[in-house]
């Protein structure tokens, strides 16, 4: 079988994919959700004319020759109007926030004014509409302040509240089930045999998975055992998964049992073997409308593959059809030329000043059992098929980790 290229396999993984369903949560929880439709502003912000800073609320026309002493009528403070209209030559004691007084146009700030009693000294003249904040400044009622497909931060939230919704509307996180498979896997914190190892990559897929705004459920381990694996898979889907994430077992060993059995629980094949290195073993299905994603059992080939195939899936279902961002730096060493299969090799990235531009320092080994290098690592440097040789200095192509 030929192998597959990554764009190929990226549009065909990606086609037809839908949105996960809406659900209402409130405030307190929707911070890293998508939102799930606009949002328009319940009101108008601030709903009033508001002084932006301590001082008197005066008629402009009053104060613009100096001196000038206008009587104080009166105070409001944040939360709080005044009930009168002022008059020529009179002023009220207005704090940050509070609503204009009706007839007033300006705020005389209090570093500009002296107290005198009943009075105030007015020490500097003012603009009309200076130190005003217009009703609707920030955002009027009706308006979409918030689009779908929003990730939701905190400075959105406060947006959403500002805006006077307790609750909003996001997209469901899609769930996501992960099941490493292999006799020679035992869980973190197990005392392994001399001949096993421990199993690392359904933590760092989960990660990534819970990062993007998915829900998990670790299937922990399945030996390499048909039935076992079968009934890690059928608990994914009584879960109700949207993805299963297989780890290891995809390939075309005596012990690869992975492909088969996911076959046997009906996995229609959409392709396998993709022409990139680490991750050529990938796979990816369906098994009814559960996505099925087979990553490589090497820890950098399986990290490598979920953040270029398991993100983007993730990202569609929350309707962030864009691609993964790609950036151009600066290489710091010579590469040789490429095969047939499309490189993302480890690198840190590394500013500098005299240019003022980022430089990506490939590591001299590359291979995908290397966890701690690949943790290390800053970005991924992507090298086409049949690239030719690069020299130091030139451009290359990266997707940040």
């Amino acid at each position: 079988m030929a192998l597959m290229k990554v764009e190929d396999a990226l549009e065909s993984l990606l086609k037809g994919v839908t949105k996960t369903k809406a659900e209402n949560v409130s405030l307190s929880k929707a911070v890293g959700r998508t939102l799930a439709q606009d949002l328009k502003a319940n009101r108008n912000q601030p709903p009033f004319d508001a002084s932006a800073m301590d001082g008197y609320a005066v008629k402009s026309d009053n104060i613009r020759e100096l001196p000038t002493k206008l009587q104080v009528v009166g105070e409001v403070p944040a939360g709080h109007s005044f009930p009168d209209e002022i008059h020529n030559w009179e002023a009220v004691r207005i704090f940050t926030g509070a609503p204009v007084p009706q007839g007033a146009d300006a705020i005389l700030i209090q570093e500009n004014a002296e107290r005198d009693g009943a009075f105030v000294n007015v020490l500097e003249p003012v603009k009309k509409g200076q130190f005003i904040r217009p009703a609707g400044l920030d955002f009027k009622e009706g308006e979409i302040t918030l689009e779908k497909g929003s990730s939701l931060t905190p400075r959105k939230v406060a947006l959403a509240a500002s805006m006077n919704y307790a609750h909003i509307p996001v997209l469901t996180k899609p769930k996501v089930a992960i099941l490493a498979t292999g006799d020679e896997l035992v869980p973190p914190g197990a005392t392994p045999a001399q001949d096993q190892i421990i199993s690392s990559n359904n933590f760092g897929v989960a990660g990534q998975a819970e990062q993007l705004g998915a829900q998990t459920l670790n299937l922990g381990i399945a030996k390499d055992n048909k039935a076992e694996i079968a009934a890690k898979i059928q608990e994914a889907q009584d879960w109700g998964a949207d993805i299963l994430v297989t780890i290891g077992g995809a390939s075309v060993g005596d012990h690869d049992l992975v492909q088969d059995v996911l076959k046997e629980a009906g996995m229609d094949l959409n392709f396998w073997r993709i022409a990139m290195r680490p991750g050529k073993p990938l796979m990816a299905g369906k098994i009814g409308s559960m996505q099925v994603i087979g990553l490589p059992g090497n820890p950098v080939s399986s990290m490598v593959c979920a953040h270029i195939f398991l993100s983007p899936l993730i990202r569609a279902m929350l309707g962030q059809s864009e691609p993964q961002p790609s950036h151009r730096v600066t290489l710091a060493s010579d590469l040789p030329e490429n095969d047939q299969r499309q490189d993302y090799l480890r690198a840190k990235l590394q500013k500098d000043e005299q240019s003022d531009q980022w430089i990506a320092h490939p590591f001299s080994k590359q291979d995908s059992a290397m966890m701690a290098r690949f943790a290390d690592a800053d970005c991924l440097i992507i090298r086409p098929p049949f690239a030719p040789a690069a020299k130091q200095g030139e451009r290359c192509k990266i997707l940040i980790l």
